[in-house]
């Protein structure tokens, strides 16, 4: 790892484990359904499945619906049958997921240290914009940057590029901060630095080579950039 903090002029970051914890989806389903760990888990690998295949295949649609895909999927393989009404309870979720307590003061230290941040992630404008609304960091974002926006998902370079040209920031000079060990890879593919944001204390990946840094919280990332 040799992460170049005097490089950075602009911080990316993902949303969904990184700014959010979908954990609160397991947590919609605990209400409807006796063993909802396995759903869970089988519905969010799922729909980041659908992601890559997408990609490959030319098959794009929008994050939410990519979702309930997977959703449908899960509970059907777990031979659950809930009504149509309540997997859309299910869902709606997405839309009010519970911030992490070091997002916002670890956003606010970038920002007052000088930079911008936004958001990109392969939720769709929708999604991204009631996330934001939710989180309360509509203060402190200067954007966010969709998938949506060149129907590609992660971790494909097409999106990455894409949202250095949103930044107006050349892409080396972009970190981009993520949960998702695929998105670091496709960030550093693309030109970024990638920052692994690994709460949970998992595993290296041994696929793809190392993140430029990993940082246990957004405050430490504000520590690696001086601020």
């Amino acid at each position: 790892m040799a992460f170049d903090a005097d490089r950075v002029e602009t911080v990316t970051f993902d949303s969904y484990s990184t700014l959010v914890d979908v954990d609160a989806a397991e947590r919609a389903l605990a209400d409807r359904i006796p063993d909802p760990g396995p759903v869970s888990r089988l519905w969010r690998a799922r729909s980041i499945e659908y992601t890559f295949v997408a990609n490959q295949v030319d098959a794009y649609q929008p994050f939410y619906e990519m979702n309930r895909d997977a959703l449908t999927y899960a509970l059907a393989a777990h031979g659950v049958d809930l009504p149509d009404a309540e997997r859309d309870e299910v869902l709606a979720v997405y839309h009010e997921l519970d911030v992490f307590d070091d997002v916002r003061e670890g956003t606010e230290r970038l920002r007052d240290g000088g930079y911008d941040v936004y958001v990109v992630s392969n939720g769709d404008p929708e999604m991204l914009a009631s996330m934001v609304e939710h989180a309360g960091l509509g203060d402190l974002l200067v954007d966010t940057v969709s998938a949506d926006e060149v129907r590609t998902f992660k971790p494909a370079a097409e999106l990455y590029r894409h949202a250095a040209a949103r930044t107006g920031t050349g892409i080396d000079r972009i970190a981009h901060a993520t949960a998702g060990w695929f998105d670091v890879l496709g960030a550093r593919h693309a030109g970024m630095q990638g920052v692994r944001v690994d709460r949970k204390g998992t595993p290296p990946e041994p696929f793809g080579g190392d993140p430029d840094l990993v940082v246990t919280s957004l405050f430490e990332l504000a520590d690696a950039l001086g601020v």
